[in-house]
């Protein structure tokens, strides 16, 4: 029995109606001023945290980790180069740094990927040769994801932010306002959060995105406005 599986083969078939899904998707909001005073309950959170480890990555490589910053003095020490998260980082009752792995890590062959397939995944070696054979074309011909250390890093956030959604789609649902935050320096954060507070390897992970989580103290300015269909979707 792999310790790493979750029991999802005979999970129960979801019957939430298109309108309620959308529902939330409409109360969902970039929420920019938080409640300070109002906190996650711990069983919500963790519900958060397997919505992310729920997510799809690409081949399962799952190339990404996250820090959930709760200590306030490191929040503050993030301030003046988070231009993008400034009541979040004050009020938010989750702030989240999501890290993407490097080259280094997502290269064939490298500890990372050996670990995920052989003792997370616990793949037979004709799995194994398989992704050799399938993840290399991927990755040096097809998306050539490896031409450079910036394509490497690209592509890794990619799942990255697929993982955020997760949580932000989850967050929706239990009601609790989340946004996702761009607007910092990645080197800073790197230099903070890995350099000085040892948090990770910097040779190995880079600041992707950042994700607040927690209650909204105002109302949406204005309702969503977004292209129409016609405008998006091709059919044929």
């Amino acid at each position: 029995m792999n310790p790493n599986a979750i029991a999802t083969l005979h999970a129960e078939k979801p019957n939430f109606s298109p309108a309620e899904v959308l529902g939330a998707l409409k109360y969902r909001y970039a929420t920019k001023k938080f409640d300070p005073n109002a906190k996650i309950p711990q069983e919500t959170f963790d519900a958060l945290l397997e919505a992310a480890r729920l997510a799809p990555t690409s081949m399962g490589f799952e190339p990404w980790k996250m820090i959930v910053l709760t200590d306030m003095e490191v929040r503050q020490k993030l301030k003046p180069f988070a231009w993008g998260a400034q009541n979040p980082l004050d009020n938010a009752s989750h702030f989240i740094v999501f890290l993407a792995n490097k080259r280094v890590d997502v290269t064939f062959g490298s500890a990372y990927l050996d670990h995920v397939l052989k003792e997370i995944h616990q793949i037979p070696d004709k799995v194994y040769d398989f992704f050799q054979e399938a993840y290399t074309q991927f990755s040096t011909k097809d998306f050539n994801t490896l031409e450079s250390e910036r394509a490497a890093f690209d592509w890794s956030a990619k799942q990255a932010y697929i993982v955020m959604a997760n949580m932000m789609t989850a967050a929706a649902f239990l009601g609790v306002d989340s946004c996702a935050i761009e607007g910092f320096q990645p080197k800073e954060l790197d230099r903070i959060l890995g350099d000085e507070l040892k948090l990770y390897d910097t040779e190995h992970y880079s600041a992707a995105v950042t994700l607040a989580l927690g209650y909204r103290d105002e109302l949406p300015h204005r309702d969503k406005t977004r292209r129409p269909l016609s405008e998006s979707v091709i059919w044929k």
